[in-house]
């Protein structure tokens, strides 16, 4: 099935969006919209005594299903499944592997909001707005585990030493997404009195952002059977693909009027006082009056929508949107030229690249 989908796709959006419909089919066998008693949950980790299933549902089930519903590129698993296929494995046969770093993602978006206090996702209140702080953070949490069920149900019999392996992926990169998390969080509430170095945001990026399409990459690799270094090539691949996404996300905040408006407005990353690679550029370059200044206006978290645009006409005065847009087309390039040495010409390996080259010129 999911490999006709990808022979029949003309283009990399048509594939995404019909791997989105499948992976929304997937992740609703094991996070169903409703509890009943034979869930996977329950067949996995049966409970002793008696659930109260209304009280999942409406604490677990329906604000995942309210976020989930909101769309989302589900480019993640898209990765996921092309890695797999580029590596000679059958995608059809793990597609339920796919839906793990995409829950997880949508796990993290949920902290974030509740984090950075943010008030809008994909257009809408966040999750903590509309269902209370404490819902929020506990179905964070449950996004970050829910997904390994896929791993506990064994319905691909896998040898255990790659099921082992797939476990360590898990391990090592959840790690990593909380480092991530919490350098950009000292950054934007200046508990880090050093001005910040482009290596170090990289190095948050590849933590951050880079950490999820890593862990795609790395587990479609190991269940595609590849030695220990096409898999830590495929995962520095997608790992860059993750902070390219990451950086053109940032310049979309600052230049993409429709993109911005699911998230309250141009310039909300200037609100949040994030060091995004534009600002370390510009702070970089910028005239002491001018650095003073944007430091001023990060500081204060304003969402006054003039202060904003003070501080993306200082960053826009030092070429730093184009900066950026530079680092992540190298970035690419150089993961493309690594990952083009061990693949095979093939359909998936095409889509691959339009993958990557789709994340990194995107518009919304």
């Amino acid at each position: 099935m999911v490999r006709s989908v990808l022979e029949d796709a003309a283009d990399i959006e048509e594939f995404l969006e019909k791997t989105a419909g499948l992976i929304d089919q997937k992740i609703e066998e094991y996070i169903p919209r409703k509890y009943e008693g034979d869930a996977v949950v329950f067949e996995l980790n049966p409970p002793r005594y008696n659930p109260d299933l209304e009280a999942l549902d409406k604490a677990i089930s329906d604000p995942i299903w309210e976020f989930l519903d909101r769309g989302g590129k589900r480019w993640r698993p898209a990765l996921f499944l092309l890695v797999l296929e580029a590596l000679g494995g059958d995608s059809g046969s793990y597609l339920d592997f796919a839906i793990i770093p995409e829950v997880i993602h949508n796990g993290t978006l949920m902290a974030d909001d509740v984090e950075d206090s943010s008030e809008l996702r994909r257009g809408k209140p966040c999750t903590y707005k509309m269902f209370g702080l404490d819902i929020a953070v506990n179905v964070s949490d449950a996004l970050f585990f829910l997904p390994m069920l896929v791993l506990m149900r064994k319905k691909v019999k896998i040898p255990q030493e790659q099921s082992n392996k797939l476990y360590a992926i898990f391990v090592q990169e959840m790690i990593s997404l909380s480092f991530g998390q919490a350098m950009d969080i000292a950054w934007h509430r200046g508990l880090v009195s050093n001005e910040i170095a482009e290596d170090q945001y990289l190095q948050m990026c590849m933590y951050k952002t880079g950490t999820l399409a890593r862990m795609a990459a790395r587990m479609a690799a190991v269940l595609a059977g590849a030695d220990e270094d096409v898999v830590r090539v495929m995962g520095r691949f997608a790992e860059s693909i993750g902070v390219s996404f990451q950086i053109q996300d940032d310049i979309l905040d600052i230049v993409g009027v429709e993109f911005a408006k699911g998230k309250g407005g141009q310039g909300m990353d200037i609100s949040e006082g994030k060091r995004s690679l534009m600002v370390i550029h510009t702070l970089r370059n910028a005239s002491p009056k001018d650095k003073s200044r944007l430091l001023t206006i990060l500081s204060m978290h304003t969402l006054d929508e003039k202060l904003r645009r003070e501080a993306i006409d200082i960053i826009r005065k030092y070429n730093s949107v184009e900066y950026a847009k530079e680092v992540a087309e190298t970035l690419m390039r150089e993961s493309l030229n690594e990952v083009d040495k061990i693949l095979n010409p093939s359909k998936a390996k095409e889509m691959l690249v339009a993958l990557a080259n789709y994340l990194i010129e995107r518009k919304m």
